[in-house]
């Protein structure tokens, strides 16, 4: 493996776990909140930086099906993270605790709620659209194994199944139509718990945004190749309605 895929995907697993943890505003408490949102939006802006030639060339080149579903995922994700971060300046108290107070506050509020949840969904999506990718490579470092395949199927599927209960039992649909405010936390809950809670959520995103990609699939492509990769070459449009095989 290249060493700057190595630096993606640890950044990647970074923003992964600062997701998690922000989700547990209540638990981790307002100042570390904040904090991790920083980390957040500076990991964000690295990933596009090391991704930059995928944003070169979205002008360029032939929109299929799972481009067009990958581009508009990949906008409104953007859009979120920097309302999340507009929004979370106004509110702040630690980070930014000197600035004006412009009667912003309760709009701020609503919206850093509403970006914070939709952009957990988006992102959870975008990593589903990526999950055939992370497996072709685990596939090139791992001994075959039917057992092992299958276990791992079975607990990702259950893991999901759980996010479904949970995504009710923790209303997380309320919060994503804005129909409830404030979110509650129980601050008697173990981190670890709602960590759990919130990655079994999540996983179930992932697994749609995996069956969403393998339905926009081209017939006959095992594996939708990168956007790092597909997008940055314009060559790769040139070829029949844009769909290589490997």
């Amino acid at each position: 493996m290249k060493p700057v895929m190595k630096v993606k995907i640890s950044i990647d697993a970074a923003m992964t776990l600062a997701l998690l943890l922000l989700m547990a505003y209540g638990l981790v408490g307002e100042a570390a909140h904040e904090w991790l949102g920083m980390g957040m939006f500076s990991l964000f802006l690295l990933h596009h930086l090391l991704n930059r030639r995928w944003i070169r060339a979205v002008p360029q080149g032939r929109y299929a099906p799972p481009r067009i579903v990958q581009t508009v995922l990949t906008l409104l994700l953007l859009l979120t993270m920097l309302g999340s971060m507009v929004s979370g300046v106004i509110v702040s108290r630690y980070v930014f605790p000197f600035q004006a107070d412009f009667g912003l506050t309760s709009w701020a509020e609503k919206l850093h709620m509403l970006c914070a949840y939709w952009g957990f969904v988006l992102m959870s999506l975008h990593l589903g659209m990526h999950w055939s990718m992370m497996l072709a490579m685990a596939r090139k470092h791992l001994q075959p194994s039917k057992i092992r395949t299958w276990a791992l199927r079975i607990a990702g599927y259950s893991f999901a199944a759980y996010g479904v209960v949970t995504f009710v039992r923790r209303d997380v649909g309320l919060y994503l139509l804005l129909k409830s405010h404030f979110v509650f936390f129980d601050y008697t809950e173990p981190l670890v718990r709602f960590l759990l809670d919130y990655l079994a959520v999540m996983s179930m995103f992932v697994l749609a945004g995996y069956w969403l990609a393998r339905a926009l699939r081209p017939k006959g492509q095992r594996t939708i190749l990168p956007d790092e990769i597909r997008f940055s070459s314009p060559s790769f449009y040139k070829q029949s309605p844009g769909m290589r095989r490997r």
